[in-house]
């Protein structure tokens, strides 16, 4: 009934003669004949629930119709039972449903000639190779590219408020993630590498029937001074810290979390320093969210603690060198896509927190070697992340659970 409730929610804002075509995605090849681990186009996944690549939903006030792949009882013993036409209605509560190949058939009978007919392929551009979606994505185009308006920015709309549903569905991703961290931040010893730190939480969303939202990020030492580290096959060495950033997906919802620790167990006095500050900033910019206030005020917050951190330290000369040392924003929305859709900008302006809104909480400072700085520093990355709901009252933090007073994780890793 949710996803019947967002049609109807949509087609309301659309106006009376709209029709919806919505496509998923289709299985991506790895390579020779392995493909990717299967994941609905998220808009898709969001207005129908429905799970299965190749397929199309089309839909107005009048009709709901699935465009979904054949039975074949050949590629069912191989890769899997499929819907089929035959049960769609029944099991998706479709009026009517057929085999995709037979779209172009059917389409005209669900599109006046007036309709404005509102659509975008999976990812933006669309159609990555030739799998029979994405040639149905060019084909939609080709026939209907002059009556044709852009969907996503109504739907980003709609998901940047989460229902209780969605909420339950991503706090139950943050218990999990952050159970993950804490087993991680136990597990984490010198002489050990980041790759076995990893399969703590390869293991553990597999073990809660979920997967990664993202690949995760698990850097030590000098290797948490890049953003986007993935090659996770250093050795924990003593003394260094280990930056870890890593979530994973309930029913599609995305966790995203982000925790650094000493590998040894105690925060040397640079590290505690260091650390301390992002701690503060993280801390003041969560405090700063509530309805009403700008989505731009966390990172504000965080910028302006940082800098008079890093200044007092001796570490910056002047607020300009900032971006030296904290180079990303402070925070992205998050829900079925990790950084989830909907524009911070409205009409040029940073838009309001709302009531329903998820958005992460991320700062960090990152010192490279630089003789301009005093060695203690070098190699120190530190991020804290957390994800937060707006609430009417001010805010919720999904991923409270795991550990990031000092304190707290020093107890964690406590070696006694």
């Amino acid at each position: 009934m949710i996803h019947q409730k967002r049609r109807e929610e949509l087609l309301s804002m659309l106006g009376h003669d709209a029709v919806v075509i919505v496509s998923t995605n289709s299985e991506q090849k790895r390579n020779s004949d392995v493909t990717y681990p299967f994941r609905p186009d998220s808009n898709f996944w969001y207005l129908t629930g429905f799970i299965e690549p190749d397929a199309i939903a089309v839909f107005s006030k009048d009709s709901y119709v699935m465009f979904l792949r054949p039975k074949d009882e050949t590629k069912e013993i191989w890769n899997g039972i499929r819907l089929g036409a035959e049960l769609a209605p029944e099991i998706l509560l479709v009026n009517q449903a057929y085999d995709i190949d037979t779209f172009f058939d059917h389409i005209d009978s669900f599109t006046k000639k007036d309709s404005a007919i509102y659509y975008d392929a999976p990812g933006g551009s669309g159609w990555k190779d030739h799998s029979s979606t994405n040639i149905h994505n060019k084909r939609i185009h080709s026939l209907f590219e002059s009556r044709l308006k852009p969907l996503n920015p109504f739907v980003s709309e709609m998901r940047l408020i989460k229902d209780k549903e969605e909420i339950k569905n991503m706090q139950d991703a943050a218990d999990l993630a952050s159970e993950a961290h804490i087993n991680a931040m136990k597990e984490s010893i010198p002489g050990l590498f980041e790759h076995n730190i990893a399969s703590v939480f390869d293991s553990h969303f597999r073990n809660g029937n979920s997967e990664h939202s993202y690949p995760p990020i698990v850097a030590s030492g000098e290797n948490a001074c890049i953003l986007h580290y993935t090659e996770n096959n250093k050795e924990l060495k003593n003394g260094d810290l280990l930056l870890i950033d890593a979530g994973c997906e309930i029913n599609g919802y995305a966790s995203d979390i982000t925790r650094t620790f000493p590998i040894n167990g105690k925060f040397n006095d640079a590290q505690r320093e260091i650390y301390d500050l992002v701690l503060s900033a993280q801390k003041s910019a969560i405090q700063s969210i509530r309805p009403g206030v700008s989505s731009n005020k966390p990172h504000e917050t965080a910028c302006q603690i940082i800098t008079d951190g890093l200044i007092k330290l001796g570490i910056m000369k002047s607020p300009e060198d900032l971006t030296k040392f904290y180079m990303h924003n402070t925070g992205h929305w998050l829900g079925l896509d990790v950084h989830d859709v909907g524009s911070k900008l409205v009409n040029g302006e940073f838009r309001e927190f709302k009531s329903g809104m998820v958005t992460t909480v991320e700062p960090g400072i990152y010192i490279r070697r630089d003789d301009k700085i005093d060695p203690k520093y070098w190699g120190i990355g530190v991020r804290i992340e957390d994800d937060v709901l707006v609430t009417d009252k001010g805010n919720h933090v999904l991923s409270q659970k795991a550990a990031k007073e000092i304190n707290e994780i020093e107890q964690l890793m406590s070696r006694q």
